[in-house]
């Protein structure tokens, strides 16, 4: 006997299906403007956490700590899926070790807590690119792989459980102008480590990537 789609899972992957691919923004002169680029570099990204999701237990502090080393973690995650399709040879520019630019930031005394007062094209001419990514994730939980707190990964669609908002930004580097963006509401459900929200981050944006070689 043939067993028929339950309804509520059909649904579910709509949903799904309807969350994911997101909206991108690419300058119509992004070829002219970015035909000498030779090097990106990616930021640490942005990350905080929906106060009214987080327990009482987790204090202010707590999750200044956990933002930040969600921070890197992203931008370590997203690093590596950039890498693997630039070792394709998928992308026309290459991407700068995240160490190497967390290293130069540093130095130069730009830290998670003051980059935001720094212009893109300040950053990209300390970083010695053609241009940097950037991005923000808003988590209404943090994730238990920084170790500052242990949490479940939820799979369910109710409220606002492990609901995530993720922004990705492509400036030039001569003058700061934005040149790509992403921009996703994935809702509930759709993975809880970096290394999950990247992978679907990349997969999303693959095809649409400013920077890919054209077949």
């Amino acid at each position: 006997m043939k067993k028929q789609l339950n309804p509520i899972f059909l649904l579910i992957f709509l949903f799904l299906t309807a969350c994911s691919s997101g909206e991108i923004y690419t300058k119509s002169d992004f070829s002219d403007i970015t035909n000498s680029h030779k090097r990106v570099a990616i930021l640490p990204f942005n990350v905080s956490y929906d106060p009214k999701s987080i327990s009482r237990e987790f204090t202010i502090e707590t999750a200044k700590k956990s933002e930040k080393e969600e921070s890197v973690i992203f931008q370590q995650n997203i690093y590596a899926q950039f890498l693997k399709r630039q070792n394709q040879g998928k992308y026309t520019v290459e991407f700068q070790d995240v160490d190497d630019t967390n290293a130069i930031l540093k130095r130069n005394g730009i830290s998670y807590d003051n980059i935001s007062s720094y212009t893109k094209a300040e950053i990209a001419n300390k970083l010695g690119v053609d241009a940097v990514i950037s991005g923000s994730i808003r988590r209404s939980k943090p994730m238990s792989t920084t170790g500052a707190v242990v949490m479940t990964l939820f799979f369910g669609f109710g409220g606002n459980t492990n609901r995530i908002d993720i922004n990705m930004t492509l400036h030039n580097g001569t003058d700061g102008k934005l040149l790509w963006k992403y921009d996703n509401d994935r809702g509930a459900g759709l993975g809880s480590s970096a290394e999950a929200i990247a992978k679907s981050l990349m997969n999303n944006i693959s095809k649409n990537f400013p920077y890919m070689k054209k077949v």
